[in-house]
């Protein structure tokens, strides 16, 4: 992310480690952070912890946690009583999956980046090492930045609107090693879809398993204590 230098940019931080790492590069891109959660009743609610102290460590200026209960939706494990997938990543789309998630949250978030008068978002999709999630594909990002052109007043005044999705095209191992070398602690970040009783990541879900394979195949000590062993 370049040329971003005391610019307002708005973060659309879950709390996960790929979130982190894009307000890690925010704040090494010497932007001016307001940090956006999406509070959606989901499952490993305490993402939203993690967000909080990830706001706090990149210095963010705003951290708004947004309620906007999905549960009211269902549809997804996440956000109904649906069991969470402990068998290993698939390849075809999961239960987990939560219906146009990232176009209900990038449609909130560019609400916000007009009215906060930016025109940077980022968000921290990743089209490799992920669980198939239709809205994770750049040709998704691509589309929603020619919508939000459409869709404002800034954008039909000539406000070029930026998506920035700058883990899209990287490994999971590859966000691992940007976490350090930004100097972001990992331990800040939650990534468990089902958060077991003692408070431990699961081990076991498609992001437990991503977030393990991660670290492991960039040779990097894991941080994260998890309740079982895949």
């Amino acid at each position: 992310m370049q040329d971003l230098a005391g610019k307002t940019l708005i973060v659309l931080l879950s709390g996960g480690l790929d979130s982190m790492v894009c307000a890690g590069l925010a704040r090494e891109a010497g932007a001016r952070i307001v940090a956006l959660t999406i509070d959606y009743n989901q499952r490993h609610r305490v993402e939203l912890e993690s967000a909080a102290r990830i706001a706090e460590a990149v210095g963010a200026v705003e951290h708004i946690i947004l309620p906007l209960d999905l549960r009211r939706f269902g549809g997804s494990a996440l956000t109904a009583d649906i069991d969470v997938p402990k068998s290993g990543v698939g390849n075809d789309i999961p239960v987990t999956y939560v219906p146009a998630r990232n176009l209900i949250f990038l449609s909130l978030t560019l609400g916000l980046a007009e009215a906060r008068h930016a025109a940077d978002i980022v968000i921290g999709v990743n089209a490799l090492d992920y669980s198939g999630y239709p809205d994770c594909r750049p040709e998704f990002i691509a589309g929603f930045q020619d919508l939000a052109r459409l869709a404002t007043r800034d954008g039909d005044q000539g406000v070029a609107f930026h998506i920035h999705a700058p883990l899209q095209h990287m490994t999971k191992a590859d966000i691992a090693a940007e976490s350090v070398r930004l100097g972001m602690d990992a331990g800040l970040s939650w990534s468990c879809y089902d958060p077991a009783p003692n408070g431990l990541h699961c081990g076991l879900c498609d992001s437990c398993r991503l977030r393990r394979k991660g670290f492991a195949d960039a040779g990097l000590s894991d941080p994260t204590r998890y309740a079982a062993e895949a």
